[in-house]
């Protein structure tokens, strides 16, 4: 039986801020971009949630909510500094460490240099590290798959711990929602829950048949899930060579200042992207959709390798100056990066199952 760890920084790009800053300490504060040209919220204190001032809204928004809120511009490159800090850590005990972004990963602890048998108390041991060495907490989850830790680390924060035992598996998802699921968003949920299925035991209760119906080929993945099955493993070496964000919009855009906004959203992501695995990039790309389903893509190629969001976003909007968007209505925007390197490329370019328990 294996134990996975979900570890999961609290409120990170904020908490950081709030501990170089002691005088936003305790204060509603937002990190992100101008609330008057269209910004977003990176990430929120937690007392800026207790405002309803979550991730991913608008600044603007935010502001609304919060009146008092203290907005702080990102600094990627000291948050990067501090993720390479915490996963030093994780891989003294492992070298099963999946980043899943600057703050969050998946561990196998199943076997560790600690020869600790208990998952728990590696996570704990993690835990108290990271304080210690970040002055941050991290909240972890600990569970027999990467499912189950996914969902435990998010139950206590912050500074949480949360331990599904092998025994506790079914008792931990009776009265699941169904949008716990990994790869339900809102809209698969909506589905969902339009043909009475609000939780995890009606996922059990239906046929795939039935589900098939409602979700397509999700249904398989979602009933394994729904009796607690995932046998992904943790991979922390997974060759990349490249990456890309890009979004679907329900309401195509016109305006060139919301679709500028918008590439540099995806230009920080894929540059978050590259930081957290240590990567740069040579070329970067985007991807324009218009509204008669046209696709264009340009792309742009250097011999220096970055990882660097500012040069990445100016790049990438240099790329969008070369297409139609703005005069044309846009249902699709993407932004990549390709040509991968790892830092020790760089520098050589530059140079010429055991059953334990939890």
């Amino acid at each position: 039986m294996r134990k996975i760890l979900h570890i999961d920084m609290d409120a990170f790009y904020a908490s950081v801020e709030q501990r170089d800053n002691p005088t936003l300490r305790g204060r509603p504060v937002a990190v992100g971009g101008d609330p008057t040209t269209r910004g977003v919220v990176a990430a929120a204190s937690y007392e800026a949630r207790t405002f309803g001032v979550r991730s991913a809204i608008p600044m603007s928004r935010a502001v609304r909510l919060c009146p008092s809120l203290v907005i702080v511009r990102p600094d990627f490159q000291k948050y990067r500094v501090v993720s390479q800090q915490v996963f030093a850590l994780y891989r003294e005990v492992t070298p099963l460490v999946e980043p899943l972004s600057l703050d969050e990963a998946y561990l196998d602890v199943t076997e560790n240099s600690w020869g600790e048998p208990l998952g728990v108390n590696v996570a704990k041991r993690l835990k108290a590290a990271i304080q210690e060495t970040t002055r941050l907490t991290a909240s972890a989850g600990v569970a027999p798959n990467k499912f189950l830790a996914k969902i435990a680390s998010g139950w206590k924060k912050p500074d949480g711990l949360t331990v599904v035992a092998p025994e506790r598996v079914e008792r931990f998802l009776t009265g699941l929602p169904v949008d716990a699921l990994w790869g339900v968003g809102p809209v698969t949920a909506a589905k969902l829950r339009e043909h009475g299925i609000e939780k995890l035991t009606d996922v059990r209760a239906r046929s795939q048949a039935d589900l098939e119906a409602v979700v397509g080929h999700l249904a398989p993945w979602l009933i394994d899930l729904a009796h607690g099955r995932d046998d992904r493993r943790v991979e922390p070496n997974r060759p990349s060579k490249s990456s890309s964000s890009e979004r679907t919009y329900a309401t195509d855009l016109s305006g060139m200042s919301e679709i500028r906004q918008e590439v540099e959203k995806m230009a920080r992501d894929v540059a978050a992207w590259l930081q957290t695995r240590a990567l740069t990039a040579r070329t970067v790309t985007i991807k324009v959709r218009y509204d008669d389903f046209t696709t264009v893509t340009r792309s742009h190629s250097t011999p220096q390798l970055t990882d660097d969001p500012e040069s990445i976003i100016a790049r990438a909007l240099a790329l969008l100056a070369r297409t139609e968007a703005g005069a044309r209505p846009v249902r699709l925007l993407g932004v990549g990066v390709h040509n991968l390197s790892t830092d020790e490329d760089a520098a050589d370019t530059f140079t010429g199952e055991s059953r334990l328990p939890f």
